[in-house]
């Protein structure tokens, strides 16, 4: 028998996206159903990035969605950008006023899960989204399976699509699971999680003729490290000294501290926007509406620019129902996305070697760097897209 859920919204998806919304709704006294096809665990432990705009930090503090961002976070003033040998910081607090928190997005997770199920939040662990009905109804469904394979269908005013790049709720959307603007890359990051203390005190985005490299952090003691690679490279096919070989030429004038490499990857990026955010009472947030490059640290901070937008959009749909701020919703989240687009693109670009590069195109890429650190307008955009626009 198919278990029937009745919730004034339902969210696909227990990510950042998703978590939030129910916590800003929730305050708003307006009930929400919250599911994840992961379990908990698998949430809270899978390991991943997290530079924090200034605006989302300040929205994770007041809203009591975390009350550790500031004190476990570290706060970084800005970066360094290496090309030719030399290092040029990126003074943030100096150019705009403002900084980024470097706080992983699974701790972000662990809070925002904590806060939600402290304030009796449905949400409901290993439940599988098959698909989305009745998006052009007053009355849109979806259809499920719970963590035991049982048939589960949440009925709801509004059905919101926070479940990543694989999104379910998209074609419900845009009338496919792929539908949109699309741009693939031709390079990826090698990625290693690695037990060092840290390499520099901030990010170093490394641009240099072997490809490009980027210093992060992760804690005290442990270091993300990543390298430009072939999308095809094999991640077992490198011994440990080959990897940091790799890093280290990246990054001449830096000497890496070096650990033991628990865990290697190659990360894939590309660009996407869908084709529509909307579409009657269903819409798409965060990694289902969007994908962005990891080189301008836009992804979870545009998911949180995209609930805020939503959120105020069903308050006033479902409060006093008034539809305008959710027939909106597309256009004004699409400002913030394609801004955050292009400056992800840009950095992208910038700090990348193509694999057709000709010697014409490398020392273009050394102008344009060059144009960007030695012009105070310049290092400023950088500094104000990197920490974030206004929410």
């Amino acid at each position: 028998m198919t278990t029937s859920v009745r919730t004034r919204v339902a969210i696909i998806g227990a990510g950042p996206a998703g978590l939030l919304l129910s916590h800003l709704l929730a305050d708003a006294g307006i009930e929400s159903v919250v599911i994840d096809s992961r379990t908990r665990a698998e949430i809270e432990t899978t390991i991943r990035a997290g530079i924090l705009e200034q605006g989302t930090v300040e929205v994770l503090e007041a809203t009591g969605a975390s009350e550790r961002v500031r004190t476990a976070g570290n706060r970084h003033d800005g970066i360094e950008l290496r090309f030719a040998g030399e290092g040029h910081r990126i003074d943030f607090a100096g150019l705009v006023g403002r900084g980024v928190w470097l706080y992983p997005q699974h701790e972000v997770l662990k809070d925002l899960i904590a806060a939600r199920l402290a304030g009796g939040q449905d949400l409901r662990f290993g439940v599988s989204a098959q698909r989305v009905e009745g998006a052009d109804t007053d009355r849109p469904r979806v259809i499920a399976t719970d963590a035991d394979g049982a048939p589960l269908e949440i009925e709801a005013d509004f059905v919101v699509g926070a479940d990543g790049s694989r999104s379910v709720a998209r074609e419900a959307v845009t009338g496919s699971s792929t539908g949109g603007y699309f741009r693939e890359y031709p390079f990826a990051w090698f990625g290693i999680l690695c037990e060092a203390p840290p390499s520099a005190e901030e990010l170093i985005y490394s641009n240099s003729p072997d490809g490009f490299a980027l210093i992060s952090q992760r804690s005290a003691t442990i270091q993300r490290m990543y390298f430009q690679c072939d999308p095809e490279t094999d991640p077992t096919a490198f011994s440990e000294a080959e990897l940091w070989d790799a890093l280290q030429t990246r990054v001449p004038g830096t000497t890496l501290r070096e650990g033991p490499i628990f865990q290697r990857d190659v990360l894939r990026f590309r660009s996407f926007v869908a084709h529509e955010l909307r579409r009657g009472r269903v819409a798409l947030v965060g990694d289902a509406a969007h994908t962005v490059p990891p080189t301008g640290a836009k992804g979870m901070n545009l998911a949180v620019a995209d609930v805020l937008v939503l959120e105020r959009a069903l308050r006033a749909l479902l409060q006093e129902g008034d539809e305008r701020l959710v027939d909106a919703y597309a256009e004004t989240a699409l400002r913030r996305i394609w801004k955050a687009q292009h400056f992800s693109w840009w950095m992208t670009n910038m700090l990348h070697v193509a694999p057709d590069a000709s010697e014409f195109d490398r020392l273009r890429q050394v102008g344009e760097l060059r144009s960007v650190v030695e012009s105070e307008h310049g290092r400023a955009y950088l500094a104000e897209a990197y920490t974030g626009w206004p929410l």
